[in-house]
This record gives C-alpha cells, structure tokens and sequence, in this order.
C-alpha cells in the first residue's frame, strides 16, 4: 500500500527536531524500519515526518565514567560491529547483529528500535537486562527512565508527543547473553530471554532477566531473578522453571500459539543464564 501523503522536514539539532515536532504534531523518523512499514499498512498516518538521522552527535558508541553511552541514531550494525561493546558488553553487540537482515541492521536504529518497542524486537529485553537507563528531551528539558519503566504495553512507551530518545545508557557486563527463537522470515523474536548475571565463584550473586516476543511487550522476571540468586550452573533449570507463569498472558499468533509460547520460555531463559554463565 501507499502512505497517505505527508510533509517532510529535516532537523539539523535535537532542539530544532522538538520545535518542528511540537509545532507539527508529527513523528521523528530516522532509519524508518520501524515506523514505515506501519505508515504503508495505514496504521500510521503522520502528517509530518521530521528526520532525526542528520542530528550532529546523535549516533555513535563511546564510554565514560563507567558507562556506555549509545546515541539514539546508532545503527544495529554500528552496534553489532562495535569493538567496545564486544569487548565490554557482548549481549548488545550479539542481540544487533541477530535483528532482521543486512537492510534492516544498517538502517534501523536503537533509539528507533525502543521508542516503537514492537513486542517481538530484541532490544528492549537487553535494555530491561543490562537495566539500561534511557535519556529523553523534550521542550519540558531532559529526563531519564529506566528501562523497565519504559515500556508499558502494547507499542506503548513512556515518551510523551514532542519527546525524543536522545541516547541509551549501560554499566558494562560481560556476564550476560540473549538466546531467542526467532521467526524464520523477519528474524523477529518468538520468544527472546536477555540475562545479565553478577557471578562470583560459580554462584550466581544477582540476575536481571528481560523477556520479549512472548507478551505485549518486554517485561522482566523479578521472580526468577530472586529464584537465580545464590545458584549455580546445575540449579538453573529449577530456578527458571516458573518464567512462563510469571509472564501473564501470552502472545498467541500466525507464528507460534500461547501454549508453544508457554514451552519455550524457560527454554531460552536457560539458555540465556548458562551462556551469561559460561562468561563469568
């Protein structure tokens, strides 16, 4: 299908994409995977498009005081093909390069990525693990949320009309993995489990779990993190058991039914922890 027609504008400053945001009423467009096939579908239809992907110092992966700051424009391949994030923090650079296919990886973009926070994507799960902190402007200023709290339900986030993600911020782990079962065709996630562990001695200290594809949106396991705590490899599979009732309500569609759902989900949040595991 065909878009219903819209204006195009270009933002040269993350304040100029506000202003020309709040005076259009429209939406920030940058590498567009996320929000233009919807527009197509017509279950989008923006009268103004403002394009973000130009913004000076919007992408790009650095580290400082401790933290990894990954700027909104970045792209899943930046991400994947980032030495620092494979060195220092390995499930980000891991769960990009698994999103989609070549296309979708160097055009779609994090900031992209959260803000539409489809229920099947990848990211959000790893942004709920490594307990991500999420910057947001808007012509009210600057604020900051967590990634748990970001996400609300269905393609439902914590960002208001006229607000950007201006970048995404991580304490580095090395103890943490994404393991997901992914539809064949889009590489979506059926059901994704992103773990990060503190580990000392074999023993698992804390563990945040992210989990996405299996509900309206990514959600975390506070009760098998506190079932993680003070378990090593051989209690794993007891402690993950419960995932699936903890989930709630399950996706059932074209690609998989609740109760497969159901199945699956303490299988990939297995395999998350041991491969967290097998890092520390």
């Amino acid at each position: 299908m065909i878009p219903v027609a819209f204006d195009y504008q270009r933002a040269t400053s993350v304040d100029d994409a506000i202003a020309k945001l709040t005076a259009s009423g429209g939406k920030a467009i940058a590498g567009g995977h996320s929000l233009v096939p919807l527009m197509k579908l017509r279950l989008s239809e923006p009268g103004t498009l403002v394009d973000i992907s130009k913004i000076p110092g919007l992408s790009g992966v650095k580290e400082a005081g401790g933290k990894i700051e990954i700027g909104a424009t970045t792209t899943h391949a930046e991400i994947a093909g980032s030495k620092l994030l494979r060195d220092k923090c390995p499930i980000l650079a891991e769960a990009a390069a698994e999103i989609g296919d070549p296309q979708v990886r160097n055009r779609g973009t994090i900031g992209g990525s959260l803000a539409h926070a489809d229920p099947a994507s990848d990211l959000p799960a790893v942004a709920i693990a490594l307990d991500a902190d999420i910057q947001i402007k808007g012509r009210s200023g600057a604020r900051t949320v967590k990634a748990a709290a970001f996400f609300r339900g269905f393609y439902d986030v914590d960002l208001a009309a006229g607000e950007l993600i201006v970048a995404v911020h991580v304490t580095p782990v090395r103890s943490a993995a994404y393991a997901k079962l992914h539809q064949r065709a889009s590489h979506y996630a059926i059901v994704g489990a992103a773990v990060a562990l503190d580990v000392k001695g074999g023993v698992i200290q804390s563990a945040r779990v992210g989990l996405t594809g299996a509900t309206t949106h990514a959600i975390r396991l506070a009760g098998v993190e506190k079932a993680l705590a003070g378990k090593k490899a051989d209690g794993v599979a007891a402690a993950v058991a419960s995932a699936a009732g903890e989930a709630g309500d399950l996706n059932a569609d074209l690609h998989a039914s609740a109760d497969y759902r159901k199945a699956m989900i303490p299988v990939f949040v297995k395999r998350a922890v041991e491969r967290a595991l097998a890092r520390g």
